[in-house]
C-alpha cells in the first residue's frame, strides 16, 4: 500500500528541485538495427528512426557526441540545455546502410559499440566499413566486448575463470579496435545490459564509462558505471511519448547507492533513499509485464516491490516523477536473475 508521507518540508523540497533543474541532462537513445526486415525486439524501422531524428531537430534538443558530452557531466559545471547522445550496439550492418547516411544527412554524431569478434559475419559490419564510419567527423567507435557474452559471474563460476574470461572479453576488445581503428574511447556498453558490482569495478578500474540498457537520463548523481540509455526499438521507441523521453531528467538520488541488480529474492525490493526532490505521492512506479504497481514510502524512504515473482532473467523497476519544467524525473532498476537460462 503506498503511504503518502512527505520526507521533507515543501520549501526544501521546491529549493532542490530547482537546483537540478538548473543542471543540463544528458539522454542517451540505444538502437541496434535500423531496418524493416530484422528481428522487431531489436530493430528500428527506417521510418520510425526517420521520424524520431525529426522530432529531436524540432524540439530544439542538441545532439552531442557521448565521449565529451558524459565528460562533462561529472565536471561539476555542465552547461545548461538537454542533450542527446545517439548509440547503436553491436555493429549491424542496417547502421552502415540505412542509420548512418540519415544521420550524415543532418551532421549528427552518434557512437558505434562493436563486438569486435562479430565484425564481418554475416550481418555486421565489416572493418572496411568501420574504418570509414570512424574517419566521418562525430562518429566514435567503442567497446562492446569481444564475443558478446553474459559478463555478470555466473552462480557456479569460480572467480579466477571470472576474472580471465571478462578480461579477455573487454581487453582483447580494446586492444583490437585500437589496432584496426587506432581508436581507444573510454565507453563501455554492457552485453544484454548485464552487470554485477563487481564488473562494474573492472570497468571503472580501466577508467571507462559503463553503459546499461535502463532508461533514464545521466545527470552528475548518475553512476559512472551504470549509465542508463532509452531503448528505442520498434516498441519503445513509438512517437507516442518519446518527447517526455527525450526531455527526461535524472532521477535525484544518488544511483551508486542501489543495488547492481542481481537478485536474491524474486520478487526483488527496491528501496530508494529520502530525497527533497521528491514527493512520494507524485511518484509513479512500473513493473515488466505487470503495469503500474504500488509502493511503501515513510520517512526512510520508498519501498518498491512487485506484486508477484518474474520469470524472466531481465526485468526491471520503472519509476517516474514531475519535474518543476513540466519533464519527469526517470529511473530504471535491472534486475538480473541468474538462475534464468542466457540468452
Amino acid at each position: 500500500m503506498r503511504r503518502q508521507k512527505l520526507w521533507k518540508p515543501v520549501a526544501l523540497w521546491s529549493l532542490m528541485l530547482g537546483s537540478f533543474c538548473t543542471k543540463a541532462d544528458l539522454v542517451v537513445l540505444q538502437y541496434h538495427h535500423i531496418s524493416d526486415a530484422t528481428p522487431p525486439s531489436t530493430s528500428t524501422s527506417v521510418s520510425l528512426f526517420q521520424a524520431q531524428i525529426e522530432l529531436i531537430r524540432d524540439l530544439g534538443i542538441e545532439v552531442v557526441d557521448l565521449p565529451s558530452a558524459t565528460e562533462t557531466v561529472f565536471s561539476g559545471n555542465p552547461p545548461a540545455g538537454q542533450r542527446i547522445a545517439i548509440t547503436f550496439d553491436d555493429a549491424y550492418e542496417s547502421v552502415y546502410s540505412e542509420g548512418a547516411d540519415i544521420l550524415g544527412e543532418s551532421s549528427l554524431p552518434y557512437t558505434i559499440f562493436v563486438d569486435t569478434q562479430a565484425v564481418g559475419s554475416h550481418g555486421y559490419m565489416t572493418w572496411d566499413q568501420l574504418r570509414e564510419l570512424a574517419e566521418r567527423g562525430g562518429v566514435t567507435i567503442a567497446n562492446h566486448t569481444a564475443g558478446h557474452g553474459h559478463l555478470a559471474r555466473k552462480p557456479d563460476e569460480a572467480k579466477e575463470d571470472w576474472k580471465k574470461r571478462i578480461t579477455h572479453s573487454l581487453d582483447y576488445a580494446q586492444a583490437t579496435l585500437e589496432k584496426q581503428l587506432g581508436t581507444s574511447a573510454p565507453l563501455f556498453a554492457y552485453p544484454y545490459g548485464e552487470f554485477d558490482q563487481a564488473l562494474e569495478a573492472e570497468v571503472a578500474e580501466r577508467g571507462w564509462f559503463g553503459f546499461g540498457q535502463q532508461s533514464g537520463a545521466i545527470g552528475p548523481l548518475s553512476g559512472k558505471t551504470r549509465l542508463p540509455r532509452f531503448p528505442m526499438a520498434n516498441a519503445y521507441g513509438k512517437l507516442d511519448g518519446l518527447e517526455e523521453k527525450l526531455n527526461s531528467k535524472s532521477f535525484p538520488i544518488d544511483t551508486n547507492k542501489l543495488p547492481d541488480g542481481i537478485i536474491t529474492s524474486n520478487p526483488p525490493t527496491l528501496t530508494l533513499p529520502p530525497s527533497d526532490a521528491i514527493q512520494p505521492e507524485r511518484l509513479t512506479c512500473f513493473a515488466s509485464g505487470m503495469g503500474r504497481i504500488e509502493f511503501d514510502a515513510t520517512d526512510k524512504g520508498v519501498s518498491i516491490k512487485a506484486p508477484e515473482p518474474f520469470n524472466s532473467r531481465r526485468f526491471r523497476y520503472n519509476c517516474t516523477h514531475p519535474a518543476e519544467d513540466g519533464s519527469f524525473y526517470w529511473l530504471s532498476q535491472q534486475w538480473l536473475d541468474l538462475s534464468q537460462p542466457e540468452d
